[in-house]
């Protein structure tokens, strides 16, 4: 049989947009032969005999990490080793990005970043937004944008910049969806599963996506502390071991919305989302007490038991208006969330002599209803002007409202009696009016972009009081101003160059404005702080691009009234507040490297260098500490024949810096392998993540007159396996017009670990 020529046919439909009309097969006398599947040079070829192919598949494979001027774009699905994992395991390994033991997200070295759901932020605190991304299967996100300096069209709030997570939606016309199944065992098991579901005819489109998780883990904490007087001489030794073990089962996350296009110009659209977090722990902790001989005096056993449950549901509505086709533009959007918890905690401590013969026993129950309510109004409008030109303006209203409540009670024989000395109640309301200007101009191979930022802050804060303490309450007004400075300067095809500036803010979460205190054991607890300020950063940034595969970044930045997670010694027990400490200052180099051999072998290279400085005051202590930090990250594709593919990836860090501890060096090795099933409609992959078992932190404390060593090591080595499998009939592709806002969300406590 001779071999055929497959023509395809293309036609313009509009001045942006071509889309495949038809396939033709043609005898071997027809044409020349075309091999090239990713280009079709311009041809006018005459036939007498033509088959029609009854479907053509066009296929492209999207790199894992997409370098743009402006942000980092990693596409989840272009690695086989997220498969069975979750969103925080697939930030770790993000060029530049980095979790730190307590959840906090961190980028290029700082941390303070505002991470966003679809534009929208997520109105989680570092630990709580740790909680509710760890329940979130990796195959429920389409891609992740990293933007160390985003410009004015974005809320000022995060000093290291924006993170947004874009979940996935299908985009060609027809019903299709996805299903995704994993498994994955480590000392502990979990697993989840995600269908995201798209209809799409005419002008309607109707989309959702669905998640159901179950995750266990445990984290095994050390803490060896040495309590010294004025001389610098041990007084006493506090020896601790805390045993966690976590379960976040019937994680529920669903989202389901519509786009509707009422003409070539006007677009509208609503989006209902939600989750339910369950999150249930229970630690036993043993302490020795040892005098400055290590010889024990005391002994305390702890065992302290939470359950929590966060709900949220949120709304959003937009219309997006086009004036014309040259890019005059306008949208709009309406946003509404609640977030709900009701978490209870029962503390039994026990004391014994060194003996151990029992001395006395402490039982406390706590209870905490968290209630969060935001709302938000938003508007961008877009005017093109001569010569590549462009003008945007903005404005921003919101507003939250949080009611706080921590009831204790001590368990005494017979019944419960109210703890007035812990038990409090505290409301926090917050308005923020918001507005923008950003002009953008091209002159021949230089780009400018100037925007500047306004945002007004009006709180107010109240703690009510009980039999035994007063009611108190604080008012706060403040008005800041937040310019954006870029300029580029494109010297040739391969080689580019760029400058940016911006300053932005990062207020406190409304938690760590609850003066609450939470009790781990008898000699560890957190501790609200209600008069935190904000704290101010300045960012600068120079870049230089290389033939598309190379990014150098040398960045410099200064924070002031830093706050920070910060240790306090009160007596033998250590205080655990966020508080303002001073001053930081980071500067560092990074290089992006991405390689490609034969399209059977591609690596992604992450270098980086930082420098972190903090100077200032914790409880009247000085802090002076610094510390130079180097990262490598490496990720490895494979790519073979008959669908199979595989991926070699990890990371080193050496020794950093956190506030006042130092973290020692860390380190994970990835592997994963893919294949292709069901005429490519399903895959099945293969992964392990931290191999060796080295992701876990360790290091030493340094605070009043106390040095503590710390190890803590959690369940990171985990075998997954995950089944994927598309389905529906597809047509046509067609070009999605922008949908939903920009707008932000950022700032709520969920229960952290």
């Amino acid at each position: 049989m001779k071999p055929s020529t497959y023509i395809i046919a293309f036609i313009l439909t509009s001045f942006l947009n071509t889309q495949i009309v038809k396939a033709q097969s043609v005898k071997e006398n027809s044409g020349k032969i075309i091999n090239d599947s990713t280009q079709v040079k311009k041809s006018l070829i005459s036939t007498d005999s033509v088959h029609k192919l009854k479907e053509v598949v066009v296929s492209s494979k999207k790199p894992m990490i997409e370098q743009k001027i402006d942000r980092t774009v990693i596409n989840v699905d272009a690695s086989p080793s997220n498969a069975g994992s979750n969103v925080i395991e697939v930030l770790e390994k993000s060029p530049g990005v980095s979790v730190d033991k307590d959840g906090n997200i961190s980028l290029k070295g700082k941390q303070s970043v505002l991470v966003m759901i679809d534009g929208r932020p997520s109105y989680l605190s570092p630990s709580d937004l740790y909680n509710y991304l760890k329940s979130l299967p990796s195959t429920a996100i389409d891609q992740i944008e990293l933007m160390t300096n985003p410009p004015a069209k974005y809320d000022a709030s995060g000093n290291a910049g924006v993170i947004n997570i874009k979940t996935k939606k299908i985009k060609t016309m027809g019903f299709n969806g996805t299903y995704n199944g994993s498994v994955g065992q480590g000392i502990y098991n979990r697993n989840s599963n995600s269908l995201n579901l798209n209809y799409r005819k005419n002008k309607l489109n109707v989309f959702s996506n669905m998640s159901y998780s179950n995750w266990e883990g445990f984290n095994d904490l050390k803490i060896l502390r040495r309590y010294k007087d004025n001389n610098d001489n041990i007084t006493a030794i506090f020896d601790q071991r805390t045993y966690t073990k976590n379960e976040n089962k019937d994680n529920l996350n669903a989202k389901i919305g519509f786009d509707y296009t009422i003409n070539s110009n006007t677009n509208i659209g609503a989006v209902i989302s939600g989750f339910i977090n369950p999150d249930k722990s229970g630690n036993d902790n043993i302490s020795y007490l040892k005098n400055s001989s290590n010889i024990t005096d005391s002994i305390v056993k702890s065992m302290n038991e939470m359950t929590n449950e966060w709900k949220n549901i949120s709304a959003n509505l937009y219309l997006q208006h086009k004036f014309d086709s040259l890019g005059k533009e306008i949208s709009i959007d309406l946003d509404g969330s609640k977030f709900y918890s009701n978490s209870e905690s029962y503390l039994n401590n026990q004391m014994f002599n060194a003996n151990n013969s029992f001395r006395s026993k402490q039982e406390l129950l706590g209870k905490f209803p968290i209630d969060i309510q935001i709302f938000s109004a938003k508007t961008d409008y877009s005017h093109p002007l001569k010569n590549k030109a462009k003008i945007e303006l903005g404005a921003k209203s919101s507003y939250v409202q949080t009611t706080n409540g921590a009831n204790f009670f001590n368990i005494i024989p017979g019944g419960q009696t109210i703890d007035y000395n812990k038990t409090n109640s505290f409301d926090y309301k917050e308005n923020i009016n918001a507005g923008y200007i950003n002009l953008s101009k091209e002159v021949n191979k230089w780009g400018f972009q100037l925007g500047l930022r306004a945002e007004n802050t009006n709180a107010t804060g109240y703690q009510k009081g009980n039999a035994l303490k007063a009611d108190s309450s604080f008012t706060r007004s403040y008005t800041n101003l937040f310019p954006t400075t870029y300029i580029t300067y494109k010297a040739s095809d391969k080689n580019q160059y760029s400058i940016n500036f911006g300053r932005r803010i990062d207020r406190p979460s409304y938690q760590d404005l609850n003066p609450f205190i939470f009790y781990l054991d008898n000699y560890t607890y957190n501790k609200g702080n209600p008069f935190l300020q904000p704290q101010i950063t300045n960012n600068f940034e120079l870049g230089y691009t290389y033939n598309q595969f190379i990014t150098t970044t040398l960045n410099y930045s200064v924070t002031n009234k830093i706050f920070q997670e910060s240790l306090i010694q009160d007596g033998f027990a250590t205080i655990v507040q966020t508080n303002n400490i001073g001053t930081k200052t980071n500067y560092g180099i990074a290089s992006n490297i991405q390689l490609e051999a034969k399209k059977i072998f591609s690596t992604n290279i992450y270098l980086a260098y930082t420098h972190d400085n903090y100077k200032g005051d914790v409880g009247g202590d000085k802090l002076d500490i610094s510390a130079d930090m180097y990262l490598i990250s490496l990720n490895n594709q494979f790519k073979f024949d008959k669908g199979w593919s595989a991926e070699l990836s990890g990371w080193y860090r050496t020794k950093g810096v956190e506030g006042q501890l130092l973290i020692n060096p860390l380190s994970q090795l990835n592997l994963a392998v893919q294949k292709q099933v069901l005429k490519t409609k399903g895959t099945i992959k293969l992964g392990v993540r931290d191999l060796l078992f080295t992701n876990f932190p360790s290091g030493v404390i340094r605070f009043s007159k106390t040095v503590a060593d710390f190890s803590n090591k959690r369940d990171t080595r985990i075998l997954s396996l995950s089944f994927t499998y598309r389905f529906g009939k597809s047509f046509k592709a067609i070009n999605k017009k922008s949908s939903g806002a920009d707008d932000e969300k950022g700032r709520v406590k969920v229960s952290g670990n």
